[in-house]
C-alpha cells in the first residue's frame, strides 16, 4: 500500500512539474507524445477508482502478476483504444487542463486507495483482487508510465526507488526468473519491457536470459 502511494504520488508530482512545451514532447511509449501519456494516466486514475468502488465478495481470482496478459509481440501505437486516447489528449487544447484534470481525478485516486483496507476484494476486467494486490498492479504501472514520461526529459525526477525496486520485483515474478543484480531497478525495468534494447555487454551479461524478454504487458 505505501508503495503504491509512494509511486503514484510521485507520478502525478512529476506531471504537475511539467512545462507546456514537454507535452508535445514524445513519450516512451509508442506512437505517444507526453500529452497522450498524461491523457492515459486520467483513465487509469478514473479505472482505480472505479474498482476500488466495486466490492466483491467472491475469493480473489487473480493476483499483482497473474493480472497481466503477456506477450512478445510490441505495441505498435495502432490500438484502436490507443487512438483514442491520442485523440482524447488532442482534444484538451491546453497542457494546463489535462494537468488540472489529472489532479483532480489522481488525487481523489489516491485518497481512495489510502481508506481501502488491503485485505477487501474489489472487481476488475471480470476478475476478482485483493486490494493489496490491485494497487500492486498500479506500482508496477505507475513506476513504468514515469519512466515513459521522463524519457527524453532528463531532467525530470525519476520515480521512487522504493517504487522501482518493488516494480523490477513483480516483473520478476511475471517473467519467472531474476534479472542480474549487476542492473540497477531502471535498466531492469527499460530492457525487461522493451522500453530499451541491451547493449552488447548487457546481452552477454543476461546469457540466455535475453531469449525470455522483453515481456510486453497488457
Amino acid at each position: 500500500m505505501d508503495d503504491f502511494s509512494r509511486s503514484w504520488t510521485a507520478l502525478l508530482a512529476a506531471v504537475a512539474g511539467l512545462a507546456d512545451a514537454d507535452f508535445a514532447r514524445p513519450s516512451g511509449c509508442t506512437g505517444w507524445l507526453v500529452r497522450d501519456l498524461v491523457c492515459h494516466l486520467v483513465i487509469d486514475a478514473q479505472d482505480i477508482l472505479i474498482t476500488l468502488a466495486t466490492p466483491a465478495t467472491d475469493e480473489p481470482t487473480r493476483d499483482a502478476v497473474t493480472y497481466w496478459d503477456v506477450t512478445g509481440t510490441p505495441p505498435t501505437g495502432e490500438d484502436p483504444l490507443d487512438a483514442l486516447t491520442v485523440r482524447l489528449a488532442a482534444a484538451y487544447g491546453e497542457p494546463w487542463l489535462l494537468k488540472f484534470h489529472l489532479d483532480d481525478v489522481g488525487g481523489a485516486a489516491g485518497r481512495a486507495a489510502g481508506l481501502a483496507g488491503p485485505g477487501l476484494r474489489v472487481g476488475t476486467r471480470d476478475e476478482v483482487f485483493a486490494v493489496a494486490d490491485y494497487l500492486s498492479v498500479y506500482v508496477l504501472e505507475s513506476t513504468l508510465h514515469h519512466l515513459d514520461l521522463i524519457a527524453h526529459l532528463p531532467a525530470a525526477p525519476p520515480p521512487p526507488a522504493e517504487g522501482m525496486a518493488r516494480a523490477r520485483e513483480l516483473l520478476e515474478a511475471i517473467a519467472g526468473t531474476a534479472i542480474p543484480s549487476s542492473f540497477s531497478d531502471r535498466d531492469a525495468l527499460l530492457i525487461g519491457t522493451g522500453r530499451r534494447a541491451p547493449t552488447e555487454p548487457e546481452k552477454a551479461e543476461l546469457g540466455e536470459l535475453a531469449l525470455r524478454f522483453p515481456l510486453f504487458l497488457g
